[in-house]
C-alpha cells in the first residue's frame, strides 16, 4: 500500500496492488474511504489496483476549505484518474453515483466501466424542504446520524455504526449543509440520458428505503443503455459495508466482464490463441490449429478431431463467454499451460486450465481444457450443444434435459 498526492494539493489517494487496470472507490455523504475496506480485502480480481480517497471536507479532509460544490469533487477525482495513467473501472456509493459518472463522461476514454451502488440519481432528489432540512441538521449530531443509518441499513453491525458515526461527526455543520445541496440540486445532465455509453452495473440494497427501487428504475437505469442491475437481499443503502463480500463477487464479475478486448495478465504472452478468443471467429481459431488437431474438454462426452470441426467449436464457446481473461502461462516442451478465469450466462463464473500440445511447426495438436465448477461445466455443454446443433454431433455434448 501506499499513498499517492495530486500535484500539491491536499487531495490524497490509497494504493492497493498493481496491476494494468485500476478501480477508484469513491465513498457517500458523511462517510470515508475506508468504508471500501471490507469489499478490498475480498476481491479476488488479479492485475488489477485498487484506489481510495477522501472527498474534500471529508474523512481526513475535514479541514478542507469550500466550496463544496459538486464540479469541485469531481475534478478531484478526474485528478486522481489522470495521476493514476491507466484504465478505470469508477466505482461510487450513495451521492457519489452522480461524481463518477460525470468523471467516467470527462474520460470516457480510460473508463472501462462504471459501477453505482444505491446511486442518488444524477439529477438529484429534489426532496421537500422539511426533509432537506432533517439532513442539514446531521452536521454535529451523533444521535440523528446513527439513528439514520440504523434507519436506511439491515446489515450494519454495531461497531459499523460506531464507526460511521465517528467519521461523520467529524465533518463540518457547514460542509455537511452544502453536501446536501450538492445531492439534493443535482446536475441537469441527469435530466437526460447518460453520455456515458460504456458498461454500467447498478447494485442497490433490497431493504434501502432512501434509494427504492423506484428512485434506481426512473432517475438512473432510464439514462443508460448498456446497465445491469443487482438487487442485494439483507443490505439497506450501505451494500459495500453491509454486504461486503457479495459486493466483492460482484464487482469481480464486473471487471472480467469490462477487461479490454484480447487483454491478458502480464505473466501471458500474446499469442494466436489469446487472439482468436478476443476475435471470436472459426478462421483466427483455424489459424492456430493443424490440420490433424484434437479438442478434449470437461465440456465434452468425448473428443472432436480435424480443424474444422474444432474451429466451430471453439468459435462458438468464445460467443458463450461475456468476458475471458487469461491470467497464467507455463510451457515445458512442446506443451503450454494457460490458467483462465471467465465469466458467462451474465454472472456465472468459471474458471479452467488450458493445455496446447504444438507440432514442431509450432501448430497445435492437441487442446485440452479444464473447466470448473461442475454446475456451469454442464450448463456451458449443454449451451454449446444447442448453438451447434446440425453442425456437430449433439452426442459429444452434455444432455441439458436429463
Amino acid at each position: 500500500m501506499k499513498i499517492d498526492r495530486v500535484g500539491d494539493t491536499d487531495v490524497r489517494f490509497r494504493r492497493n496492488g498493481a496491476g494494468s487496470r485500476a478501480v477508484v472507490l469513491v465513498h457517500g455523504f458523511l462517510d470515508d474511504q475506508h468504508v471500501w475496506d471490507g469489499v478490498i480485502a475480498e476481491l479476488s480480481s488479479e492485475d488489477v489496483e485498487t484506489v481510495q480517497l477522501d472527498l474534500a471536507g471529508l474523512g481526513e479532509r475535514t479541514e478542507a476549505t469550500g466550496p463544496f460544490r459538486l464540479d469541485r469533487l469531481v475534478s478531484e477525482v478526474i485528478a486522481v484518474v489522470d495521476a493514476l495513467n491507466k484504465p478505470v473501472v469508477l466505482v461510487g456509493q450513495s451521492m457519489a453515483a452522480p461524481i463518477v459518472e460525470l468523471v467516467a463522461v470527462a474520460r470516457a476514454e480510460r473508463t472501462l466501466g462504471l459501477v453505482l451502488l444505491a446511486p442518488i440519481p444524477l439529477a438529484g432528489t429534489h426532496l421537500p424542504d422539511e426533509t432537506v432540512g432533517t439532513f442539514r441538521a446531521l452536521g454535529g449530531n451523533p444521535s440523528a446520524q446513527r439513528t439514520l443509518r440504523q434507519q436506511l441499513s439491515t446489515g450494519l453491525g454495531e461497531a459499523d455504526l460506531d464507526r460511521l458515526t465517528v467519521v461523520g461527526c467529524r465533518v463540518r455543520t457547514e460542509v455537511v449543509s452544502a453536501l446536501v445541496d450538492c445531492w439534493d440540486t443535482g446536475h441537469p445532465d441527469g435530466e437526460k440520458p447518460s453520455s456515458y455509453t460504456g458498461p454500467v452495473l447498478v447494485v442497490r440494497g433490497a431493504d434501502d428505503g432512501f434509494v427504492t427501487a423506484e428512485v434506481v428504475v426512473r432517475g438512473v437505469l432510464e439514462r443508460f443503455g448498456d446497465v445491469e442491475t443487482v438487487t442485494l437481499d439483507g443490505s439497506g443503502h450501505w451494500p459495500h459495508v453491509e454486504q461486503s463480500s457479495a459486493v466483492a463477487a460482484l464487482l469481480d464479475t464486473f471487471l472480467t466482464k469490462t477487461r479490454p478486448a484480447g487483454d491478458t495478465s502480464r505473466d501471458v504472452k500474446s499469442q494466436q490463441w489469446t487472439t482468436a478468443f478476443a476475435e471470436k471467429s472459426a478462421d483466427s481459431f483455424g489459424k492456430a490449429f493443424a490440420e490433424e488437431v484434437v479438442l478434449d474438454a470437461t465440456i465434452l462426452t468425448r473428443p472432436i478431431e480435424g480443424r474444422e470441426r474444432v474451429q466451430q467449436v471453439m468459435a462458438a464457446a468464445s460467443g458463450i463467454y461475456d468476458a475471458l481473461a487469461f491470467t497464467h502461462e507455463a510451457t515445458q516442451g512442446p506443451r503450454t499451460y494457460l490458467e483462465w478465469k471467465a465469466a458467462a450466462f451474465e454472472g456465472t463464473h468459471i474458471e479452467g486450465v488450458t493445455i496446447l500440445t504444438k507440432d514442431e511447426h509450432g501448430r497445435i495438436v492437441r487442446v485440452a481444457i479444464h473447466h470448473r465448477p461442475l454446475g456451469a461445466t454442464l450448463r456451458f455443454s449443454a449451451e454449446l450443444r444447442d448453438r451447434l446443433l446440425g453442425r456437430i454431433d449433439p452426442t459429444h455434448f452434455h444432455n441439458g434435459d436429463r
